[in-house]
Parts: C-alpha cells; sequence; structure tokens
C-alpha cells in the first residue's frame, strides 16, 4: 500500500503550508500574502532583445491533436488561443514540433512536412495566441512566442503501429522496455547531418512565420537529451562531454547560419535520476543496486544514481552562455522513466505508480534546481517548472522564487490545460478561481498513452463534454475523478 500524502488545499493559511514545505525542505519559504500587480511576477524585464511584461511563462503542452498531415487542428489552436488569453508574457514554445515524421512521439504530433504547408500552420499558431490576447483585452506587445523544435528518438510513436524507437545510446535498462535488442534502433552518425538540416529548416519557417524563438527541446528523455548522457556511444557523438554536446552545438550553428536575428532557447532536463518502475509502494528504482556505477543519464551522480551531480549541468548552461543562448528552461527527469519528479502529481497517469515521495518534495526538487543553476549562471534567463502541484499556494511560492532572484520566470504546464487565465487573474489582482486549479489527477497524460487528445478532461468543460471523457474516466481507479 503506498502511502498517503498530505492534501495541499487541506492547509488553512499560508503559515501551514509554509510548515509542510519547511518540514521537507527548511531552505525553501513562500510570501503570506501575493501581492498580484504590484508584486514582482508582474515586474517586466529585458532579456535577449526582448521586453516581456510579466514573469509567468506559458510550457509546452502537447495536445496529440494535429490533423494527420501534421498541422493544427481546431483543437491544436484552441490550445494555443488558451496561452494567449493566459496574459503569460512568454509562451515558451507551445508545444513540441517534430522536425521530422519519425522524430514523433504520437502519430498526432505537428511536424515538418514537406508536402503540406507548414508555414501556413505556425502562422495559424502564433495568430491564436495572438487573438487569446484580444479575448483578454491584451495586444502583442511585452510578449514573446517561440516554436519548440524537436525529434522523439527513443520515445518515437509516429505511427498507431507501435514504438518505432531511433536511439542516442544503449540503456541498460529502457532497451528492454522498447524490446531493443541490438544497435538497430541506434541513430548513425551519418544521418546525423540530415537531420541538423531538418532543424534549420523548421527555425527557418518559424522565422518567417514571426515566432520570436525557437527552442531546441533537450529534455525528457528525447533524442538531444538523450545525447547529452551518450557515454557509451562509440565515435564523435559519444563518451566525452564535449562529444555529447555536439550535435546541440551543430544544431544552434546551423540555425544561426539560415535564421540571421532569430533567438535560440533550450529547454532541458538538466539532472535525471535512475529510472523508476512500480513497486509495492508506489515507484521504486527497481535493479539500482545491479547497475552501479550507473553511467546512463545527464546530471545523475553515478555512485548514488538518485541524486544530482550538478558538474555537467553547470558546464552545459556555460556552454549555452558561450554560444549566446541566452533562453533556458529547466525541467527534471523524464514522464517515461520518473513521472512522479518530472510531473509532481497526487494522482499517477494510467501507466504510471503511486508518487514515492510527498509530492511537494518533488516540487522541492525543481526549486532547488533552478536555485543552483540560477547562483551557478545569473546571466542567463532561467524559466522554473513543477509549480502546478502547488494549486492554491502556487503564487505564494511562485512570488517568493521570483522575488528572492532564484528564477527569473515560473513556468505552467498541466495548470494551462485546466485554469489558463490563472496568470492574468493574479496580474490584475483577482483571486484565483479554486475550482478550476489543477488537481493533478493526470488524465491530460493517461488520454494520449491510449491514443486520445490531451487536455483536462475533469475541469475543463470543454473536454469534459467530449465523447473521448467517458473513456479517461473509465481508465481512473474507481471510474471517477476525485
Amino acid at each position: 500500500m503506498s502511502p498517503t500524502w498530505p492534501r495541499l488545499a487541506a492547509h488553512r493559511d499560508a503559515a501551514a503550508f509554509r510548515a509542510h514545505l519547511k518540514a521537507l525542505a527548511p531552505e525553501l519559504d513562500c510570501v503570506d500574502t501575493p501581492t498580484g500587480p504590484d508584486g514582482p511576477l508582474a515586474a517586466p524585464i529585458e532579456v535577449d532583445g526582448l521586453r516581456l511584461a510579466n514573469r509567468w511563462a506559458a510550457h509546452p503542452m502537447e495536445g496529440w491533436d494535429a490533423a494527420p498531415d501534421g498541422l493544427p487542428s481546431e483543437l491544436t489552436l484552441r490550445r494555443w488561443r488558451n496561452f494567449g488569453r493566459s496574459g503569460a508574457a512568454l509562451v515558451w514554445g507551445g508545444e513540441a514540433f517534430a522536425v521530422s515524421a519519425d522524430g514523433r512521439a504520437h502519430p498526432d504530433q505537428l511536424y515538418l512536412n514537406d508536402d503540406a504547408d507548414v508555414l501556413g500552420g505556425l502562422r495559424a499558431l502564433r495568430a491564436a495566441v495572438l487573438a487569446g490576447r484580444a479575448d483578454s483585452g491584451l495586444g502583442a506587445e511585452g510578449l514573446a512566442i517561440g516554436l519548440q523544435l524537436t525529434h522523439s528518438g527513443r520515445w518515437a510513436r509516429p505511427t498507431a503501429a507501435g514504438p518505432a524507437p531511433r536511439c542516442a545510446a544503449r540503456h541498460p535498462l529502457l532497451d528492454a522496455r522498447l524490446g531493443i535488442r541490438g544497435d538497430e534502433a541506434l541513430i548513425a552518425d551519418e544521418e546525423l547531418p540530415g537531420l541538423v538540416e531538418r532543424y534549420a529548416a523548421a527555425a527557418g519557417l518559424a522565422q518567417r512565420a514571426g515566432f520570436d524563438f525557437v527552442d531546441l527541446k533537450c529534455c525528457h528523455g528525447y533524442l538531444l537529451h538523450e545525447f547529452l548522457g551518450a557515454r557509451d556511444r562509440p565515435g564523435p557523438y559519444g563518451g566525452s562531454f564535449a562529444n555529447r554536446t555536439r550535435l546541440l552545438r551543430e544544431i544552434v550553428a546551423a540555425v544561426r547560419a539560415a535564421c540571421p536575428g532569430l533567438r535560440l532557447g533550450v529547454r532541458v532536463s538538466i539532472s535525471e535520476v535512475f529510472p523508476f518502475a512500480p513497486g509495492p509502494d508506489g515507484g521504486a528504482p527497481l535493479g539500482l543496486e545491479e547497475h552501479l556505477p550507473y553511467r546512463a543519464g545527464f546530471g545523475v551522480d553515478p555512485a548514488d544514481p538518485l541524486r544530482p551531480d550538478w558538474t555537467e549541468p553547470f558546464a552545459l548552461l556555460r556552454l549555452l552562455e558561450e554560444l549566446g543562448v541566452r533562453l533556458v528552461n529547466l525541467s527534471l527527469g523524464s514522464p517515461y522513466t520518473c513521472p512522479h519528479l518530472s510531473r509532481p502529481a497526487a494522482y499517477p497517469p494510467s501507466d504510471g505508480y503511486p508518487p514515492p515521495e510527498d509530492p511537494l518534495l518533488s516540487v522541492a526538487r525543481h526549486l532547488r534546481a533552478a536555485r543552483a543553476c540560477k547562483a551557478e549562471s545569473p546571466g542567463l534567463f532561467l524559466v522554473g517548472t513543477g509549480y502546478s502541484y502547488l494549486q492554491e499556494w502556487l503564487p505564494h511560492v511562485a512570488e517568493h522564487e521570483v522575488g528572492a532572484g532564484h528564477v527569473d520566470a515560473v513556468g505552467l504546464g498541466r495548470l494551462m490545460l485546466s485554469y489558463p487565465e490563472l496568470p492574468l487573474d493574479l496580474l490584475r489582482g483577482r483571486a484565483p478561481d479554486r475550482r478550476r486549479l489543477c488537481r493533478t489527477f493526470s488524465d491530460c497524460t493517461t488520454a494520449p498513452r491510449h491514443g486520445l487528445p490531451s487536455g483536462c478532461y475533469p475541469l475543463d468543460p470543454f473536454y469534459r463534454a467530449r465523447p473521448e471523457a467517458t473513456r479517461v474516466r473509465a481508465l481512473r481507479p474507481g471510474g471517477r475523478w476525485s
């Protein structure tokens, strides 16, 4: 039986929440009363030639709801319009846009289809954000919109036939999970120049469509992230830190050559942990002792792979500064291997496990990581992650972290699906609508795991009324939303 952790919504006031937080992480804190339009979350900032009107960011949120040709559907455009309605000054990538058909993590993902009007589709996405801003009485001033570029690598699933992994390196545990027995899934060195060209081509279309930057996705176990930890890959793209960052450096150079003036960002899982699997008391790092020292992963202590080793993450941040990449969005781990850490939640997705630690401690790990990175690289503009689980106390923690200079902006992911207007309400001095706060039911993950579009089926009336909601609800324990 997995333990039951304290419910954040049950805390009667900020003092009670603070006591819970400090019992887990004594160095963390929150404000008693958020100051809204007069506080640090409403403060503008200049970064990389952009003026951002506030410190809120919309994280990339895939809906797995693109049209068969990889162009945005009405569901896709609705989500991007909600990003605009949020009032967040930074729309970080919108969602992952695959640079090739084989790089999709889902058959219904946006991708660079040479036979489709991709430029028109990207212009429609950007226009949807601006339409959402207009819905909220806002213009385009103080706003930056990016497009996240990706190849799903190990987690590629471009057709309904099932996984079609393209791996950066062999993995002692994950290969077996995907049925990989030899080197057949490894992406070859000679394929990489063509992949670099696809990133540059996608970036060029984003620039023509009016996007302010592109994000080179280096997080959550996808291809560029897996290359960062490819110590056992032979050849020029594996082994040393210089080799493992070679592909990222080549993509940065190619995009700069093809798209003068286009800004670059990187969303990175700045640290990982040993992969977890369902265990008797929730998730557990099963088989850990058999794989020590642990050589896979990035930012992991090989002797104790449940702890971060900041040596290479800090080196990566310095490298990004040297490359002129100022925009960095921090995450941890991967939803495929440690969902409790990557997306702290009270309720696991259907293919997950009950949280093995108080999810508030998992949030604390994100806050600590952002603090460490900001202290190491104060010249970078850092977006923090892990805030949605905080629910009622999100504004209290977010204002403290930004106000103290521990992070530059607060990114919201799942909460944008249930309550996209939260930043705008806070910026205008309104109290949050508690009925719409994300309660981390994880149905936005469960749905695409079963071939359904992602959305907040419990709390968004639009998705709750869709026919897929019945199936999503049936996938929950007891067939209900708690």
